[in-house]
């Protein structure tokens, strides 16, 4: 059974959401977009927590919004959620925070508790089963929500910046714990995150959101490869201009910052050209033959980034590289520097915009 959700929620701030979501049996769906976007309000719309002003919203023929005769409340929806911050009971042990979705369903007691205990074994949590959540640690209190959500045995599951409460070293081993129990789930999933390697991980199709509107979408390498705003750019690491090309020349837009980049494949009309920061050479004068592409750039900003340091430029156009402690030096690199950027045609991807 295919979830289709044609989601259409206004508010009286004047924030419209307009988003076609479907997501299949077993396959994970991430939905990224900036703070603002609308991410949240479509989680809670699939919920149920927050009715939708146009649209639909079923899995197949059963409808549970479709304004203005139908809403299913959230209650009578099979939805299990993992809320950011968890939100378990904390007056309850792990125990019976797992089993409370099925005792509020009508379950029995022993029923449900029997239940809760097999999915905290499942989640490697069956010792704690008497351990109340302010004892538990990020990683675990993460886990037994997971089970509370799945416990339900819910047609879909929504997880709401499920790592985002955990420090780094523990969200690694929890991001693959939950992958390994998404992998084994049944049901439709919404992953909602801002975090693109938590998306790339554990989702089988991104839905990129900005400004209540869908803007990208498709399988996680697609998208890595060929972003089509600066929002995706940034998420994945690239330096993203649109222009128009005339064989292997691309005239940049005064939006992308002007200039020209000569490309490794013809193309003709609108285009995006993208490249890694990685790819860029940086040198104190102009350098003598090598990349096709070198241009003048002042250094704005540097900063740590992983185990290379990123320089911000400006110029025709502006570019981030990523270079190593040893070139920051050999170059004394600083805001005000001026430089010469450099980039090998063979190291552009280009495709329609």
């Amino acid at each position: 059974m295919t979830l289709y959700a044609d989601l259409v929620v206004a508010r009286d701030t004047g924030f419209r959401l307009a988003a076609h979501l479907t997501i299949e049996p077993g396959q994970v769906v991430a939905l990224l977009g900036p703070n603002g976007a609308g991410k949240t309000t479509a989680l809670r719309a699939l919920a149920g927590l927050v009715p939708l002003t146009d649209g639909t919203v079923r899995l197949d023929d059963d409808s549970w919004d479709a304004p203005p005769g139908v809403f299913v409340p959230t209650e009578h929806r099979p939805v299990g959620v993992v809320f950011q911050d968890y939100l378990l009971f904390n007056h309850m042990t792990a125990l019976d925070n797992v089993a409370f979705g099925l005792r509020a369903r009508g379950t029995d007691r022993a029923t449900a508790r029997t239940a809760a205990r097999q999915w905290l074994d499942k989640v490697g949590l069956g010792d704690h089963a008497l351990t109340k959540p302010r004892a538990l640690s990020g990683g675990q209190a993460q886990r037994v929500a997971l089970a509370r959500a799945l416990a339900t045995d819910p047609r879909l599951l929504l997880l709401d910046e499920p790592l985002a409460a955990l420090d780094a070293s523990t969200r690694v081993h929890i991001r693959a714990e939950l992958g390994r129990h998404l992998a084994d789930y049944p049901g439709h999933t919404l992953l909602v995150t801002h975090d693109p390697l938590d998306a790339m991980v554990l989702a089988d199709h991104l839905v990129i959101i900005e400004h209540g509107e869908i803007v990208q979408q498709g399988p996680p390498a697609q998208v890595a490869r060929q972003p089509r705003t600066d929002y995706v750019a940034q998420l994945v690491g690239l330096n993203l201009y649109r222009g128009t090309a005339r064989d292997n020349v691309v005239t940049l837009d005064d939006a992308s910052g002007g200039g020209e980049l000569t490309v490794a494949e013809p193309a003709t009309g609108q285009v995006h050209v993208a490249f890694p920061p990685t790819a860029v050479s940086l040198h104190p004068r102009p350098p003598a033959g090598g990349p096709r592409n070198s241009w003048p750039v002042t250094v704005v900003h540097v900063e740590q980034h992983a185990h290379t340091v990123r320089v911000r430029l400006d110029g025709m156009p502006p570019v981030l590289a990523d270079v190593t402690p040893a070139t920051v030096a050999e170059l004394h690199l600083s805001p005000g520097t001026p430089l010469w950027a450099g980039v090998k045609a063979t190291e552009t991807t280009t495709y329609p915009s």
